[in-house]
């Protein structure tokens, strides 16, 4: 409601629509115990900025008709969440807690919790006033301000604009911490939306917040999330009882409250797993009380240290208003010279507080929850959550496991601490410390590699001078998506690998030495990036491993199992189903889901075996180098891929060639699907208009274009369908590039309408866009303008975005390293007329040029008949193979 106006700025969108002309944007969230409210602005126009956002905490208006849409909001928000499981596990911890205590309460909102309020004669307006009056003043607010002008202006500004906000005193809320959060000796088994084995175990620990140079809680998290070898993970996995494992207190507000610190392990089982839960219980307690009989180490907390250190002085930049958010946050519960390095503080070694907290770890404080389909939907037993409408079952824990779990007779003998990490960082020096900056590699990644078996691109860093580096790999194999089998082969044997690796990886990891491994089509992309010091050992290991690696049978099982529950939680969320659906329909060769499913079933272990010395026969490698490494370091990880795979290179005509779909003149095209999941609520709408293939002169104009057309209608859209009319809670429309072909993509999401609404909503949008076009002044465009060539043209925040751009240009076989650069010069010369004849040309329909194609999912609650007699000579398309076996397909560029 505060966005919605104040009195000195009293139209709605005046502060969306001031951030949008000027390349900025804002959001706001509402934790457990604070709201946070942020946004970031091209420098010049700050304060203006700041004038327009002091206001929301000095004198809103608070209307009482964009209440009432706001209502709305609330509820669309709350719908996307509806078929989370996370959000069901947590609200489901609420209304199971014990009922004084102050968890125990709806988490979020909706439609019927603010309504029921009203028509049982709460006065809504009076409520959020009330709210206002006795929580936001100076007392208990924060404020943090990142500016390009001197501190001495900033804190001027600050002066001028905030002081008016009213003042008060700082208040702490004393709850009673006498009360067990939840019931002793209960495991609740949770109904899951999606294919999954989950078991969360949850202590109470007491409030952590002044403990924060000791992190007793990180400590205990570090080792019982532990991943490599003779840690609880690694012995689950030999089992055959779980794929992976998370410990610590969740950043999330309740887990981190004045109230209490709580500490979950969430462990992902197999279907063995599920069958053995007690006994996995039953080997975190030997986890613990190893713990126990081992006395806290100093050499570990030593470790823990020496990684935050260097973290903390070597840290790459966060986006500004991620970074101003984090720290107005941080000066809630860090002293004032901690605000900025509180998070990363091990500064205390406290070996006796780590035991206190360790001795909360006992069964009598356990918490245990199993989310999974295997669900007893029979079971005389059966509750449902109230708000979520989820099914959950109550068990009482027979009394002899507890003494069990207090008191393992034994401690399996794998079971140890970890040995010393030898991926952390020692040597810190510069590369491009002794080298001419104006000589060193240039402004942009040079080719100093350029072979049948390996492309290598290399960029020494001179402007961020961390010892960081970040070394992208994309290695083309053979046949690796010739047919879908191919691919589902390719993608297993790739998982084995990561399962393989994982213990490595996972020390790396641990060290801020961090590794990616994914498949694209016939692609392996590896990615390694942090300190530079251990990078090519780690390579080398990865390497070495890939070369000898041979699954074994029992991590096959067990990893095909992972798959296949992948495979069936894919598509889940409709908006990743919408992408899904258009992606499908645009690239040539794009394997279904269900099909690869059905491979995956009959795929042995054999075949396997004997697919893989094919797929590794012939390979190309295309890689790039940014950071802190040296010319003779690239070349030395060039040779390290030499040793590693002595095969033929593979040629270029044997690697896959993505190419897309061309839609005919003027193509109005439409495929519609229900949503995958029965109780989804939510359909979506996403409209793509597909303009040109990214290549030629003109190419770089036509992008640009397009970019300067998204900022000019991005908020009027957002306002209209979202602010107004209230069709759901995403709104959000922008360029979108398919192998190198531009398009321009509409999307809603919405519980409340169908996709037939929302598809004439939008057109209705698009319309009038002539006529927002015909009625923007000189200024407000100029304003448009600049912002945009300023969000161009402005300076990377770290390494790992810069690396992010060149990588892309790589990926795309575009090599225009200064696109931004070239955008912005083109942007410059862009003229009103010149977005107006884009319009025309591209997005009215009248044009031969407007290609669309309209993909609708379908929610639970919407009547997918109505899709059968498309209006306007929409096209349906039914069978997706038949129509792509007479369509023509734009020629192959990266």
């Amino acid at each position: 409601m505060l966005f919605m106006g104040s009195l000195g700025f009293p139209d709605e969108n005046e502060y969306d629509s001031y951030l949008s002309k000027h390349g900025g944007s804002s959001n706001a969230f509402t934790e457990t115990e604070f709201t946070c409210y942020y946004f970031e602005v091209n420098r010049e126009y700050l304060k203006g900025a700041l004038q327009r956002f002091s206001q929301f905490f000095i004198s809103p208006l608070v209307k009482v008709e964009a209440m009432e849409r706001e209502v709305q909001a609330v509820d669309s928000e709350f719908n996307q969440v509806l078929q989370s499981d996370s959000c069901r596990l947590l609200q489901l911890h609420c209304h199971t807690a014990s009922p004084d205590h102050p968890f125990n309460r709806f988490y979020w909102g909706n439609k019927k919790s603010l309504v029921d309020a009203m028509e049982s004669g709460v006065n809504l307006r009076e409520e959020i006033l009330q709210l206002y009056r006795q929580n936001y003043h100076g007392g208990v607010m924060k404020l943090v301000v990142i500016g390009g002008e001197s501190l001495d202006i900033l804190q001027d500004w600050v002066t001028e604009l905030f002081c008016n906000v009213k003042s008060g005193q700082s208040v702490s809320t004393i709850y009673r911490n006498d009360l067990p959060t939840w019931k002793a000796g209960k495991l609740y088994r949770l109904e899951a939306v999606k294919d999954v084995h989950v078991l969360d175990l949850t202590w109470t620990l007491p409030c952590l917040h002044k403990e924060y140079l000791k992190k007793p809680e990180d400590y205990l998290a570090h080792l019982m999330g532990h991943e490599g070898k003779g840690s609880l993970l690694y012995f689950l996995k030999a089992k055959g009882w779980a794929t992976a494992l998370s410990a610590g207190v969740g950043e999330e507000g309740m887990r981190r409250s004045s109230i209490a610190y709580i500490f979950v392990m969430s462990i992902h089982l197999t279907d063995a797993g599920l069958d053995m839960l007690y006994e996995v219980i039953g080997a975190v307690y030997q986890y613990i009380k190893l713990l126990q009989q081992s006395s806290p180490q100093e050499c570990i907390f030593k470790e823990l240290q020496d990684i935050a250190n260097m973290e903390f002085r070597y840290s790459e930049e966060l986006r500004q208003d991620e970074y101003a958010s984090e720290l107005a946050e941080n000066l809630f519960f860090y002293s004032e010279e901690h605000v900025i390095y509180g998070d990363y503080a091990f500064e205390q070694w406290a070996p006796e507080l780590i035991d206190h907290v360790l001795s909360f770890f006992s069964p009598e404080n356990m918490r245990i929850d199993v989310l999974s389909k295997s669900f007893d939907k029979q079971s005389q037993v059966i509750q449902h959550e109230p708000w979520f409408g989820s099914q959950y079952i109550e068990e009482d824990l027979p009394e002899s496991l507890f003494k069990l779990w207090s008191n393992p007779p034994n401690i399996d003998p794998s079971l140890h601490l970890p040995s010393k990490n030898e991926f952390i960082a020692r040597d810190f020096s510069l590369r491009n410390a002794n080298a001419n900056k104006n000589l060193a590699g240039g402004d942009h990644p040079k080719c100093i590699i350029d072979k049948p078996f390996i492309k290598l691109w290399y960029k020494i860093d001179t402007t961020f001078n961390v010892p960081r580096a970040n070394a992208y790999f994309l290695i083309a194999l053979k046949d690796g998506y010739h047919t879908s089998k191919n691919s589902v082969l390719a993608e297993l044997f790739m998982n084995l690998l990561k399962d393989e690796l994982n213990d490595i990886l996972y020390q790396a990891g641990v060290a801020k030495l961090d590794t990616s491994l994914s498949i694209i089509a016939d692609k392996l992309e590896l990615k390694l990036y942090g300190f530079n010091d251990k990078l090519s050992i780690l390579l080398s290991k990865i390497l070495s491993l890939c070369r000898s690696f041979s699954p074994k049978p029992d991590r096959f099982e067990v990893i095909k199992e992972d798959m296949e529950r992948a495979f069936r939680n894919t598509n889940m969320k409709p908006l990743s189903h919408a992408l899904y659906l258009r992606l499908q329909i645009l690239r040539e060769t794009f394997w279904d889901i269900d099909d690869r499913l059905s491979c995956l079933a009959g795929i042995s272990l054999p075949d396997l075996l004997a697919f893989v010395p094919n797929l590794l026969s012939q390979l190309h490698i295309e890689g790039l180098c940014h950071g802190n490494l040296s010319e003779e370091e690239v070349k030395a990880i060039a040779d390290i891929f030499a040793n590693a795979f002595l095969v033929q290179p593979l040629p270029m005509e044997l690697r896959h060639q993505g190419r897309v779909l061309c839609l005919p003149s003027a193509a109005k095209l439409m495929r519609n699907v229900r949503v995958k999941n029965e109780l989804e609520v939510n359909s979506v709408i996403e409209l793509y208009f597909q303009i040109e293939q990214d290549i030629g002169n003109e190419a770089t104009r036509l992008r640009a274009i397009t970019d300067l057309f998204s900022s000019v209608i991005d908020e009027p859209y957002f306002n209209q369908l979202r602010t107004k009319e209230q069709l759901g809670y995403v709104v959000e429309c922008g360029p979108r590039m398919t192998y190198r072909v531009l398009g321009f993509c509409f999307r809603v999401q919405s519980s409340e309408y169908s996709p037939l609404y929302l598809h004439e909503r939008v057109c209705h949008f698009i319309s009038g866009v002539q006529e927002l076009l015909d009625g923007l002044d000189d200024e407000s465009f100029e304003h448009h303008r600049s912002g945009l060539i300023a969000e161009k043209l402005e300076k990377e925040p770290s390494l790992a975005c810069e690396t992010g751009n060149y990588w892309t240009q790589i990926v795309d076989k575009r090599y225009q390293f200064d696109m931004l650069k070239l955008e912005a010069e083109e942007i410059k010369t862009i003229q009103k007329t010149d977005v107006v004849k884009w319009y025309n040309t591209y997005l009215r329909p009248s044009s031969p040029k407007c290609r669309q194609l309209a993909i609708h999912v379908w929610g639970c609650n919407t009547n997918l008949e109505e899709a059968q007699i498309p209006a306007n000579s929409w096209q349906l398309i039914e069978d997706i193979a038949s129509f792509k076996s007479s369509s023509e397909f734009y020629p192959f560029l990266c």
